[in-house]
């Protein structure tokens, strides 16, 4: 018996359980092909903005610069939010080095939170569809024990038959989880590389402008 015809045939339980399991599969399958398009792509933005920024004569054309590489607006958020602040605000108070280390953290945070955007639901998917699977495959177990109870004759092919076809959830929850944990580790790596190349480039930006106006 296949995994979908668990589906069709199981009760309320067990359909409920493989399309739990289904559910979570397609849904981290979707994360995972959208961040393998995005991810790399932000990654080469990100190289080439920077690259753009420097190489520009002015702070002006360096933000039209950044616009054109920039196609996932991680590394602009960064260059805009160092325009000075409206005076009279509380966020025009302190000196210059205090507003560019806030406004940079928070430009930061955002472009952070932009590529983690997945990365939990991987991460849920990776550690409760094992349960979800050993969850169906217990209540097949125990639905097949009882329909062998009541049959009052126990043989070996009996008992093998729906026991094997109740491990099926089992297999279906470690195959939905497998890939969402070997996602979520490789994309882990990748966020973290542009994460410090984001961190880097706040920390020279704020350097560059932290004793002079725009």
């Amino acid at each position: 018996m296949s995994f979908f015809q668990l589906l069709a045939e199981g009760d309320a339980i067990s359909r409920a359980v493989a399309l739990l399991l289904l559910v979570m599969s397609v849904a981290s399958w979707v994360v995972i092909l959208w961040k393998l398009w995005l991810l790399p792509r932000a990654a080469g933005d990100v190289t080439r903005s920077v690259a753009a920024f420097w190489q520009a004569p002015s702070l002006d054309d360096a933000r039209q610069k950044v616009a054109t590489f920039d196609r996932e607006t991680l590394v602009l958020p960064l260059v805009t939010a160092t325009r000075p602040e409206a005076p009279g605000t509380l966020a025009a108070t302190g000196d210059r080095a205090q507003q560019l280390t806030r406004v940079l953290r928070d430009a930061l945070h955002a472009a952070v939170n932009k590529l983690q955007y997945g990365q939990v639901l991987l991460a849920t998917v990776g550690s409760t569809a094992p349960f979800v699977g050993l969850l169906g495959t217990v209540w097949g177990i125990y639905l097949a024990l009882t329909g062998i109870a009541s049959a009052g004759q126990i043989t070996i092919d009996k008992v093998s038959g729906p026991v094997g076809e109740a491990l099926i959830m089992t297999a279906a929850g470690l195959a939905v989880a497998i890939p969402a944990v070997l996602a979520y580790n490789v994309f882990g790596r990748q966020i973290g590389r542009i994460e410090a190349e984001l961190e880097g480039f706040a920390r020279d930006l704020r350097e560059l402008l932290a004793n002079r106006i725009p």
